[in-house]
């Protein structure tokens, strides 16, 4: 996953008032929502990709099409009431027909005029979310044509899926813009981009009112919006780096949601009358690598052997607390695509017969590189290589750990030098090929790539099943290929995390969507 990086700034001037923790403070039509924010650098969904800013983000903007809640595998209408996929020759052709009768907040209407602005407008900035128009869609300024001003037609080639561009769509880059208000504040050539920082501009439920960087984010419901109203009138997001805080400031009612508690956090709160927990579904897979040119991890039977030799459902209920699911294929659940099979548990003796008809029935030592710090989910990353260290002796394998900061450890997993690799992953975009190509593909030079596996049947099913149009033929693709990965691949995928949050036992409503959101117009106290 490219890297969202976060810069820890310090909380100044937030004051509590002491309450009773049986009375909430914040007004019955706010919804004051506690997390770090330290990342949010832009509110312009064209340059927005750190996850505070697409929060904001995809409230404030409307796209065409949407996944609602947490479902990730069925694509809905939004602004557009209707679509179609058309081959034609050496493209696809996607048609869009646009909803009658919507505004933006501005009051204008969205027009097929508007969502060419935005689509190309994407591409001339060419800031981070780009590369999913670019370089995932194939798309260039010029291949997205307005049909009179309900009808929208893009050019995709033959290269790119129709089906993954449609769940680029649903997320902040496929934002639609207003064109005049945007163009209205240009500066030089930026298309309104500086303006749009920390202002909105969009058809979505909520219109950014003002963003204090450092402090919070304001969003106040948009009297034109074309669906049902938000059952809140106003949402505050505000910067809260310290865990600790969040949950005093929830005990007391001085929020209304925190969105970082710790397992411990979260388990002590557990009794408390006034708050309740709600797990969010991620997307991220906690994986290690194996890298399959340095023996004896190239054999097969010795990585099926490692992979029968964990415990898997202890790390999930001793170190996670139960913050986590056991998913072990490579397509994470919540994604179309997912294949439920999770066959390895720890069995000793199966991994002690797997390593003997490998030829090292003796044993090995193997070097395994982790990150510092907390691991997805809570745990630090050492406590769960160490638990892997242990599974792993009574088998006869001696891990040697390794524990290097995250930059440095990539730089050497990208260099295809490490042996054993324990990290994460998450998708760009939410689509099953933001994961089967990295992990399947050697020549995407991504984690196939670092791990040394290019097995050329796992790469083909994988641009098959990308480029196939027909949902049935594409779900059976993606089984074919999970299956494969999963036993003969270089990878022991440990767990997916869960994000959990703590809420008034007042607010209804609340659903996380795996690609790290909430939609805020749901939400009611």
């Amino acid at each position: 996953m490219r890297m969202r990086i976060a810069v820890v700034v310090m909380l100044v001037g937030v004051l509590f008032a002491p309450q009773t923790p049986s009375r909430a403070a914040t007004a019955s039509d706010t919804l004051v929502y506690v997390n770090d924010i330290s990342d949010m650098i832009s509110l312009d969904p064209a340059v927005a990709y750190e996850f505070s800013g697409v929060l904001v983000a995809q409230n404030v903007y409307d796209t065409l099409v949407t996944f609602e809640g947490e479902d990730l595998t069925t694509i809905k209408p939004r602004l557009a009431q209707s679509w179609t996929i058309r081959d034609a020759g050496l493209t696809w052709k996607v048609t869009f027909k646009l909803r009658p009768g919507v505004k933006f907040s501005t009051g204008r209407p969205v027009t097929a005029k508007a969502v060419v602005f935005s689509f190309d407008r994407v591409i001339a900035l060419n800031k981070s979310p780009a590369f999913l128009f670019k370089e995932v869609a194939g798309l260039n300024e010029g291949d997205t044509i307005p049909v009179g001003d309900d009808t929208v037609v893009v050019s995709l080639p033959k290269t790119a899926s129709p089906l993954a561009f449609l769940n680029i769509l649903t997320f902040t880059v496929g934002a639609i813009v207003d064109p005049d208000e945007a163009m209205a504040h240009q500066s030089g050539a930026d298309r309104g981009e500086a303006w749009l920082r920390n202002h909105s501009a969009g058809a979505g439920p909520y219109v950014l009112e003002r963003w204090d960087p450092q402090s919070r984010a304001v969003l106040v419901a948009n009297p034109n919006y074309w669906g049902p109203k938000p059952r809140l009138s106003r949402i505050i997001i505000q910067h809260v780096p310290e865990t600790s805080t969040q949950k005093f400031m929830l005990e007391t009612g001085d929020a209304d949601i925190a969105a970082d508690l710790t397992p411990e956090q979260a388990q002590d709160m557990a009794s408390k009358p006034d708050v309740k927990l709600q797990d969010g579904k991620l997307l991220q897979l906690v994986y290690v690598g194996m890298n399959v040119k340095q023996p004896p991890l190239d054999n097969v039977k010795v990585r099926e052997a490692i992979r029968w030799s964990i415990d898997y459902d202890g790390i999930i209920r001793s170190l996670l607390r139960g913050g986590a699911r056991k998913v072990q294929t490579i397509v994470p659940e919540g994604l179309f695509g997912f294949n439920a099979s999770a066959p390895f548990q720890q069995d000793i003796s199966k991994a002690k017969a797997l390593l003997a008809e490998a030829g090292v029935g003796g044993g090995f030592t193997v070097e395994m590189l982790v990150p510092t710090g907390p691991a997805p989910g809570g745990p630090k990353w050492s406590d769960i290589a160490a638990k892997i260290q242990s599974d792993l002796a009574k088998a006869g394998i001696k891990v040697d750990i390794k524990e290097t900061v995250q930059a440095q450890l990539l730089g050497t997993y990208r260099a295809q030098k490490g042996q054993m690799v324990m990290i994460l992953w998450g998708p760009d975009f939410p689509d099953p090929d933001g994961n089967a190509t990295p992990f399947s593909d050697y020549a995407a030079h991504s984690i196939a790539w670092r791990n040394q596996y290019n097995d050329m049947a796992a790469a083909a099913l994988a641009k098959q099943a990308a480029l196939e149009p027909d949902l049935t033929k594409r779900r059976n693709l993606y089984k074919q290929l999970t299956d494969k990965v999963l036993h003969e691949g270089p990878y022991i995928v440990l767990y997916q995390p869960t994000k959990r949050f703590g809420l008034r036992q007042n607010v209804q409503g609340f659903v996380w969507n795996p690609m790290a959101y909430t939609e805020f117009r749901t939400v009611s106290k």
